[in-house]
């Protein structure tokens, strides 16, 4: 058993006073990148990641002749141990003199990046990424400074892992100059894209509250709602991930002010006029039901400038697969919608569709079991599923999910169930015998649109990955980094 320093406690059970700091260096006028050097561990170590909290570690790290590239190789182990550590081993290192925008030359990144990263929720600690990240801006931390290996900065590093008390530590530092600043590895996308895409939505709120531009678009021509992965394309068990898609959409495509649809030559400036205050004008609203050229009807989805052609555009979702497409246009999404039933058009050929008179509707019969029949069973990835109408609105949806309809029914009245929990009610099943014949039941598939998309990695995946990985020892996507 290690001994500690201090000796054994006094009596009466005292605990020692704490290890004393180390001393302190005369910190370097310039920044250097130090070499890659192994992370100390003590002899006889039963574990191969270093734990600060252990003693034979802390009295490493607390060690004068722990050299400054062993403590960037102890900040590159992604364990909690570490990682909730991040302030005590960032004040060690500066402790011995390091410059504030010294480098690990392994990553490339500074002690700005790694405090961000040491933000992650599950695996960092954001209270102490907060707190070497101040110190470090207090120091003249530079928030503009990126690693060779990922070209991200501080912010797109606390984008890319949902920490908002961190983006708001550093825009209160240098906002006006990192708030829009991109990175190639993200098609030139905005730390708001970064986040987008990774579905972090206290992220993006945080950047939008502080300024960012929902209306920048990246090297692909996509605003930052553009780059959210598709709720649709996502698997049923992700359907956490697919309500955060949902939502982190809905809150992008707010953001962004609609542009104007009157032709030029009867609004000048028809591209500064907000598009909302054009439609109002013209008596019209998005989700409004409408009628392009005076025949197809379907619901107003999209108002404002497009890149594939000058002038403005109105996008309609049909309501019969007459359209050309699902709402995006050359890799450009403007709304969603299934495929063939999305359609553009000049605001001069859409207008409000006449609400016709329902028809009456046949009386119920009397009440009966709790469920009805199955109307259809729909096959995925784990089998066929029973759709069910219930009699009152105790479901969750009416008859689709995720803008795929499976059949149709009132609000709230629809549930989808596997084969086995669904069972026939409201009398005996008769036996097949001499008199009655065998009684099939028969399963109808409808089919699913063909989804060949990657799986979405939400920032939980990230930080729950393992610590021998390849990515534990290196930022996203540094994939030249060598151990």
């Amino acid at each position: 058993m290690t001994k500690e320093r201090g000796g054994d406690p006094p009596a009466g059970g005292v605990p020692p006073p704490p290890d004393p700091p180390s001393p302190a260096v005369e910190r370097r006028k310039k920044p250097v990148v130090h070499p890659a050097a192994p992370a100390p561990l003590p002899k006889d170590y039963a574990f191969t990641f270093f734990d600060p909290n252990d003693a034979a570690c802390r009295e490493i790290l607390l060690d004068p002749r722990t050299t400054v590239p062993q403590l960037f190789a102890i900040l590159r182990q992604w364990v909690p141990q570490v990682q909730h550590n991040v302030d005590v081993i960032g004040n060690e290192i500066l402790r011995r003199g390091c410059h504030v925008n010294d480098r690990d030359g392994l990553t490339d990144m500074t002690l700005l990046h790694y405090a961000c990263k040491a933000g992650a929720h599950g695996v960092g600690d954001p209270a102490a990424a907060v707190r070497l990240s101040t110190r470090l801006l207090a120091l003249g931390g530079d928030v503009t400074l990126r690693s060779r290996w990922t070209h991200m900065n501080a912010l797109h590093y606390a984008a890319y892992f949902d920490v908002p008390e961190l983006i708001r530590t550093l825009l209160r530092a240098a906002a006006p100059r990192v708030l829009h600043s991109t990175c190639s590895d993200f098609s030139h996308g905005t730390a708001l894209h970064i986040a987008a895409s990774n579905l972090c939505l206290g992220a993006v709120r945080c950047l939008l509250e502080h300024g960012a531009d929902p209306a920048l678009r990246n090297s692909k021509g996509q605003v930052a709602a553009e780059v959210v992965p598709d709720p649709t394309d996502m698997a049923l068990d992700k359907a956490e991930a697919a309500l955060a898609a949902r939502e982190l959409r809905r809150l992008l495509l707010d953001a962004v002010p609609l542009s104007c649809s009157l032709p030029r030559v009867t609004l000048p400036n028809y591209d500064n006029l907000p598009g909302n205050l054009m439609l109002l004008c013209l008596g019209l609203q998005l989700g409004d039901r409408v009628r392009v050229d005076g025949g197809k009807v379907g619901t107003l989805r999209f108002c404002g400038t497009t890149a594939f052609a000058s002038g403005q555009w109105a996008g309609v979702e049909l309501d019969e697969p007459e359209g050309k497409n699902d709402g995006s246009v050359g890799g450009v999404r403007y709304f969603i919608c299934p495929p063939k039933q999305g359609v553009f058009a000049s605001v001069s050929k859409i207008s409000k569709a006449e609400e016709q008179p329902q028809a009456p509707s046949p009386p119920r019969s009397p009440p009966g079991p709790p469920a009805r029949a199955p109307h259809k069973a729909r096959k995925d990835k784990r089998g066929y599923w029973f759709g069910v109408e219930l009699d009152s609105a105790g479901g969750k949806h009416d008859g689709s999910v995720f803008g795929v309809r499976y059949f149709s029914c009132p609000p709230k009245h629809g549930v989808f169930a596997p084969p086995s929990r669904v069972q026939r009610v409201g009398g005996p099943r008769e036996e097949p015998g001499d008199d009655a014949p065998e009684k099939k039941v028969q399963q109808v598939t409808v089919s699913q649109p063909k989804r060949n998309f990657p799986a979405v990695r939400t920032p939980k995946d990230i930080t729950s990955e393992s610590s021998f990985s390849r990515r534990s020892q290196c930022p996203p996507s540094a994939s030249q980094c060598s151990q």
